[in-house]
């Protein structure tokens, strides 16, 4: 081939998304038994950690646009996870809070790290080389994001 730097085995682009893709894949069955998908289940840790969030706020944590998060929380609000409603001092904000519901969903879904995490050391990773992993995407993530 006449430009290496297109043959996909030279990219750095693919094997982060297809790690992503397969990363998502394992999460399924855990999430297919609370009846939630991955961006929902995103959306659920960052509201278990702090509980009535502007929908702004929560899409930027995301690193997606609110056009993209609004359809999300409306399905998620359908099915009774969360609840939305405009700020008191702001009405041009929407805040997001937990429904009895939404909260408690956390206790099942707070075995699903560790699973996770087992199933990836089955293989050949070590639980240093994740946290090293980990560490090199997030700071990836800062850069590429202008943080």
């Amino acid at each position: 081939m006449a430009y290496e730097q297109l043959k996909l085995g030279n990219q750095l682009c693919f094997p982060v998304y297809a790690a992503s893709r397969l990363i998502t894949r394992e999460y399924q069955p855990f999430l297919d038994r609370l009846g939630i998908t991955y961006p929902q289940y995103l959306v659920l840790m960052i509201l278990w950690e702090e509980d009535g969030m502007p929908v702004n706020d929560i899409a930027k944590k995301l690193i997606l646009n609110t056009n993209t998060i609004t359809p999300l929380l409306k399905r998620m609000e359908q099915q009774g996870f969360v609840k939305r409603k405009r700020s008191r001092e702001d009405e041009r904000k929407v805040m997001v809070q937990l429904t009895a519901k939404g909260k408690e969903l956390q206790e099942e879904a707070s075995v699903i790290p560790e699973k996770l995490a087992g199933r990836l050391a089955e293989g050949k990773l070590k639980t240093d080389d994740l946290v090293r992993l980990k560490e090199m995407l997030d700071s990836m993530i800062r850069s590429l994001a202008g943080q």
